[in-house]
């Protein structure tokens, strides 16, 4: 069948060509446009041709149409040219933000879309080069993808926006020919300005970071202590007052679903008022501004009071969902800070029995008050729980994952260029102390080998180890702005020029590594 044939013969909106046909017409298309094309990119709408393809560390996206009609939607240049023996018309343009929302309004699985209440994984990518990996680990799993997931703080340590991840995220799903669906996550957001941002790069999930709002000193109180302190809580920014607070929850014994009871102690409640209500405000009044600025699309929202100094204890997380939900709050998802330690880019610290134990009455309470999902956040690397996760909360479980790419994507550094694996590694040792304060982890530096005391073969070693792993973790964002004495770009362009080289070697270490994390939930 001719190319045109079969490009006509595709019916419908974006369907995929045949892997045959595929595979055939991106070898055609290769070598007159000098593009390594990605069959898997070719996509088909109106009788237009898109594809991917790639030319030497550069990017580049095409159509290819019949007739003389002139397409001009794509930012570049266009001619005509025999294919095959046919004359077409071609037009190939850059890897860009002008060109990544051409694709996006006309081949909508490019774009995302809304997860909604399905068991879900959240693959963060602070290289903009991992998401064909992610793609590759999740096709076909019973687990929704949020693909474009990055924090404010991420962002501003890769010197990356809102619109970049989007616009990352949307040449991966074009290049991996993704048309599963896949979700955005605006992650760890704490003001109107970090929305207003994420809202105009087309973010669908919206984290609220209300951490700074929390109030972790009330643990300790008891007695007149923490009356006064339940006296001070502000209200009228929870439109309520303190006595109907104590009305709708202290002394109450709640049934909740899998036999699961939980009984709220006047004290327990003051506690969870005086800890959270000032965080339950700020996630309303971040909200009800989403509400206000948002477009025609629908978001999700979820709370997050993760990266707080004290476990969220069941009669908070009540308090919590319940005033959510009081002022018109309805999250798909919401993380607690659960007992034990979630570090980064290591195993879960802690009591199986208790963190178990814990999780069903969570998920209880999403199940009771919801349906909403428990989010897991710093959940890379967590094995040990994950059989745990998946017995109890089934459906409803939300699992975060970003800085375990980065680590992967060094243990591809290390195979093919060990001397900048060594310069990183190097490096990482003179950051750590002032990197970690912003981090929850516990790496002694002192127990990870020097660069100088290993050799290329054991390099990768280093990211088999607690405290290896966590000193590359956290100095992530040093590494990629570090410059040089004549203001050049130390690591940054070198690393990502060695990931683009070793493309498929990147892909499959990361690939691997992220299905550890995906198949015990499906």
């Amino acid at each position: 069948m001719s190319i045109l044939n079969q490009i006509n013969n595709v019916k419908g909106l974006a369907e995929p060509l045949k892997s045959s046909q595929a595979k055939a017409l991106a070898a055609e298309l290769s070598a007159p446009l000098s593009l390594d094309v990605y069959a898997s990119s070719l996509a088909v709408k109106n009788s237009t041709l898109w594809f991917l393809g790639k030319k030497g560390d550069k990017k580049m996206v095409g159509q290819v149409w019949s007739g003389t009609k002139e397409l001009g939607e794509l930012s570049g240049q266009g001619s005509q040219m025999e294919l095959a023996g046919e004359s077409v018309q071609v037009r190939t343009g850059p890897a860009n933000a002008q060109n990544a929302a051409v694709v996006r309004a006309n081949l909508r699985f490019t774009g995302p879309t809304l997860i909604g209440l399905s068991k879900s994984f959240g693959a963060g990518d602070r290289l903009g080069l991992a998401s064909p990996a992610h793609i590759r680990a999740l096709r076909g799993k019973s687990m929704g993808a949020y693909l474009a997931q990055q924090s404010i703080r991420e962002m501003a340590r890769t010197n990356r926006s809102p619109q970049e991840v989007m616009d990352d995220v949307t040449w991966a799903v074009l290049q991996e020919g993704f048309r599963e669906g896949f979700g955005s996550d605006a992650d760890h957001l704490k003001n109107m300005e970090d929305i207003e941002r994420c809202l105009a790069a087309g973010f669908t999930l919206f984290t609220i970071d209300p951490g700074e709002h929390v109030v972790d000193q009330a643990d300790e109180l008891s007695g007149t202590g923490l009356q006064e302190q339940f006296e001070q809580v502000k209200w009228a920014q929870l439109e309520t007052t303190g006595g109907d607070c104590l009305g709708r929850y202290a002394d109450k014994t709640v049934n909740l679903p899998g036999g699961v009871y939980l009984s709220i102690s006047k004290e327990q409640l003051g506690r969870a008022a005086v800890k959270y209500g000032a965080a339950v405000a700020h996630t309303v009044k971040l909200q009800r501004y989403l509400l206000s600025q948002r477009r025609t699309e629908e978001f999700e929202l979820e709370m997050s009071v993760d990266e707080t100094n004290s476990p969220t204890s069941l009669a908070e997380h009540f308090y919590v969902a319940s005033e959510l939900g009081r002022l018109g709050v309805k999250p798909v998802s919401l993380a607690p800070r659960f007992v034990g330690a979630f570090e980064k880019g290591v195993d879960y610290q802690g009591d199986l029995q208790e963190f178990e134990e814990s999780l069903v009455g969570h998920v209880a309470i999403a199940k009771h008050l919801g349906p909403y999902k428990i989010s897991f956040h710093s959940g890379s690397d967590k094995f040990s729980i994950y059989p745990i996760a998946a017995r109890v909360a089934g459906e409803l479980v939300h699992l975060k994952t970003a800085g375990t790419s980065y680590l992967e994507a060094l243990r591809c550094i290390g195979q093919v260029e060990p001397a900048l694996f060594r310069e990183i590694l190097a490096f990482a040792f003179e950051r750590y102390d002032e990197d970690k304060a912003t981090y929850h982890v516990s790496a002694e530096p002192g127990k990870v080998p020097q660069p100088n005391e290993l050799k290329d073969s054991e390099l990768m070693g280093v990211l088999d180890l607690f405290d290896g792993r966590q000193l590359l973790h956290v100095t992530y964002g040093s590494v990629l702005q570090a410059k040089n004495t004549d203001g050049s770009e130390r690591f940054r362009r070198r690393l990502l020029r060695a990931l683009e080289k070793h493309e498929e070697e990147h892909y499959a270490i990361v690939q691997a590594h992220i299905a550890k994390h995906v198949d015990p939930f499906c």
